[in-house]
């Protein structure tokens, strides 16, 4: 997403795209601090996250490294998400940390670490991130199961679910993590944000036909044939089988496809079912131009609900 664009919209966070390595795939770069300092720097005011590091392949202190810089270069502005997958092959994983007994199992002893990192330093402290000690760098926990819920809750961390690609689990695991929510000094209660694709254009129509993409991708993901995002189509019938059709349904369900109007519903409907405290937009079209207007007609929507509701924020994912 532009800049001019992300400085001029009411949206609160972009998040970065996670660092994981999907060869051939559609993410823009694996270097996420990277990307957020871009993205920091061409802006003024909004927040920019990760979403997010997955923390297996990096050692804590490096990301706690690169996360403190981006927090003393832009004060109060950089949110950390942090994923438990591996996000890519074993390989690759390998030439990412070196280190073949690394696991998605020692994740929470990760995280305790990394947080242990953006604590004051100690006298005598002999391992230190610099600049990142005595750094206030809001964490939260990503996920797509019912872990991610469960860890988040007794670490008393904001969570955020993968909903906009991985939907089944997604009520049981709000129910999980609002359920066994342990404050702490991070955060005093739930805080629960909720991926959702909004596909946004003048008409139902023509949504549906940038939808197309996304469509395509996943079924190409499914195909073991990742890539580049790929044009819409008129007919998504032809492209796939029904084995996948229903399997690209099911995966894609927090998806809002339409018009404004449409948007503004179905939008209201997702939100009165779950009651995030934020929510993550994603948008995978094709075109920069049309992708770049669903987020300013997301914004319009947005703008309206909040002047309804007054109570549900509803940032920027990219």
């Amino acid at each position: 997403m532009q800049r001019a664009l992300l400085q001029g919209t009411p949206f609160v966070t972009p998040w970065n795209s996670r660092s994981t390595r999907n060869n051939g795939g559609i993410d823009a770069s694996a270097a996420t601090a990277v990307v957020i300092g871009h993205v920091a720097g061409g802006t003024k005011t909004i927040r920019v996250g990760a979403g997010g590091v997955m923390l297996p392949n990096h050692a804590p202190l490096v990301i706690a490294e690169q996360f403190g810089t981006l927090a003393s270069l832009y004060p109060g502005r950089i949110d950390l998400g942090l994923g438990r997958a591996p996000g890519t092959d074993v390989p690759t994983t390998r030439a990412l940390r070196r280190d073949s007994k690394s696991t998605g199992d020692d994740f929470p002893r990760d995280v305790q670490e990394l947080q242990s990192y953006f604590e004051p330093a100690e006298p005598g402290q002999r391992i230190r991130a610099v600049p990142g000690a005595g750094l206030h760098v809001p964490i939260w926990l990503l996920g797509s199961s019912l872990f991610g819920a469960q860890l988040a809750a007794m670490m008393g961390l904001p969570f955020a679910f993968a909903s906009h690609f991985a939907p089944a689990d997604m009520m049981q695991a709000l129910q999980v993590y609002r359920s066994g929510f342990k404050p702490s000094k991070h955060l005093n209660r739930p805080y629960a944000m909720l991926g959702v694709n909004v596909i946004a254009a003048a008409t139902d129509a023509e949504a549906r036909r940038l939808f197309t993409s996304h469509q395509q991708a996943f079924t190409n993901l499914r195909r073991g044939m990742p890539g580049q995002i790929p044009p819409p189509i008129d007919d998504i019938e032809t492209y796939w089988s029904p084995a996948e059709k229903a399997m690209a349904s099911q995966s894609l369900a927090c998806s809002v496809v339409g018009a404004s109007g449409t948007v503004e519903l179905e939008l209201q409907e997702f939100i009165e079912l779950s009651e995030p405290d934020e929510l993550m937009i994603a948008a995978l079209i094709y075109d920069q131009t049309a992708r770049l207007r669903s987020y300013e007609i997301t914004a319009e929507v947005r703008e309206r609900l909040g002047a309804e509701e007054g109570k549900v924020r509803v940032p920027a994912g990219v």
